[in-house]
């Protein structure tokens, strides 16, 4: 059984970090895609030159001008954008097919019925982290009360190390790929400074020049510089946001977790005797 279980979480980490390097390979050659044939395109600039300059009020060309450090802050963006629908969508799983409230109270009720079968049935109806972790402790809360070889402190702590047990095998796939979103706030400031530094490197290049500077690679340098930090700051900006967001509900998860754990240790410690 153990052998089973080990290999199939194998299985499931390797399975998730395809996952991952799929979506950031993906999104470099889509990134590339965008910036070369839609920003790029020769209908964005005067006389169809991209080298030239862009079309007043053309943004996309305007942004292709930033250089090849463009497309890995669009890489960046478009990683953040998939890995939030990711988490949106599996932390609505997670959450269960009914309000959490609304679960934990019926759960509640149910013990207070003494109906343990029913509030196993219902854990399995609802699914989620939570109600994975409350099958685990009405199905251990179900086998103590009917133990009595065990004291009552002893049973006490051992549904505690249940409850404890399914909330750790939970909260790696609550907080899955959170840490990419914190990589990225970083990452993308920092990508973005580089584009902005190889920018002012072409732009004092272009007044380097002995007699009249070269307006067009100065104004091409000033951009690459300006376009790169904007980028840098709105990709950084974006991932700190949903960042905060989904650790806000992993939080709120955990904390409910928790409380419901708390609440069914302390039911089953007034039914013992001593």
């Amino acid at each position: 059984m153990s052998k089973t279980k080990s290999s199939g979480s194998s299985l499931g980490e390797t399975l998730r970090s395809a996952f991952a390097t799929s979506v950031i390979l993906i999104a470099f050659l889509v990134a590339l895609a965008i910036y070369k044939f839609i920003m790029g395109n020769p209908l964005n600039f005067e006389g169809g030159n991209p080298d030239g300059h862009p079309l007043p009020g053309n943004y996309l060309a305007i942004i292709y001008k930033g250089g090849f450090i463009v497309p890995l802050l669009i890489m960046l963006l478009l990683v953040v954008v998939t890995f939030s629908i990711e988490r949106f969508v599996t932390l609505h799983k997670i959450r269960g097919k009914s309000r959490i409230n609304v679960f934990v109270k019926k759960l509640q009720g149910l013990l207070a019925e003494n109906k343990l079968d029913q509030a196993i049935a219902e854990c399995d109806k609802n699914r989620g982290s939570l109600a994975n972790v409350m099958r685990a402790g009405l199905t251990r809360f179900k086998e103590l009360e009917s133990d009595t070889t065990l004291a009552k402190d002893q049973k006490i702590t051992a549904l505690q190390q249940v409850f404890e047990e399914a909330t750790a095998l939970e909260l790696p796939m609550m907080s899955k790929n959170i840490v990419i979103f914190s990589s990225i706030a970083s990452l993308s400031v920092l990508t973005g400074l580089m584009g902005t530094v190889f920018g002012m490197i072409r732009a004092f290049a272009a007044l380097a020049q002995a007699g009249a500077p070269d307006a067009l690679a100065l104004a091409n340098g000033i951009s690459e510089a300006l376009i790169n930090t904007a980028f840098g700051i709105g990709g950084s900006l974006l991932a700190i946001v949903f960042y905060n967001v989904f650790q806000t509900k992993i939080d709120k998860m955990t904390f409910k977790i928790d409380e419901a754990g708390f609440s069914l240790v302390n039911t089953f410690a007034a039914r013992q005797k001593n």
